[in-house]
């Protein structure tokens, strides 16, 4: 992931974000940031904030095989390492909105795009000489707001 997959038009005020080789599962971060998209920037923050603290459940969509249902949203769980670190990345994309002067009461989450980073590769000692090879996925995340347009 070079730079970002998002280009604005010209004259339209963004505010990103951008997390690359984050040590976190791809897929988990697939379903946290399909749960913030399009929200206003307050609510998403609520919204990670109570996944981290095991009050609400992050529904899973697409990769829930074999994920248990939870009261109200289906098939989900609670990624709180994925949550607390998109948390951070909204949090750092606002910062940056207050810098390039938008108006922070109407942000929203226009663009929230993940990919899969590079595998770290180690290996895991065992028992009589053996090494066990042990990967760790990472993710490259990517926020975008922009301001709603005014209701007429």
């Amino acid at each position: 992931m070079r730079g970002y997959t998002y280009q604005p038009e010209a004259g339209v005020a963004v505010a990103r974000s951008r997390g690359i080789e984050v040590p976190m599962s791809p897929k988990k971060t697939y379903e946290v940031l399909n749960a913030i998209r399009g929200l206003p920037v307050d609510r998403a923050e609520t919204f990670l904030e109570e996944v981290v603290a095991l009050r609400r459940a992050v529904p899973f969509r697409r990769y829930n095989q074999e994920v248990a249902h939870k009261k109200g949203i289906g098939p989900g769980r609670y990624p709180k390492k994925v949550a607390r670190t998109v948390l951070q990345l909204l949090r750092n994309a606002r910062e940056n909105a207050e810098y390039e002067g938008l108006d922070t009461d109407r942000l929203f989450v226009k663009v929230a795009a993940s990919g899969r980073g590079r595998i770290r590769k180690a290996t895991m000692p065992r028992a009589h000489g053996r090494g066990t090879a042990w990967h760790e996925q990472t993710t490259n995340v990517e926020l975008v707001l922009a301001e709603r347009a005014e209701a007429a």
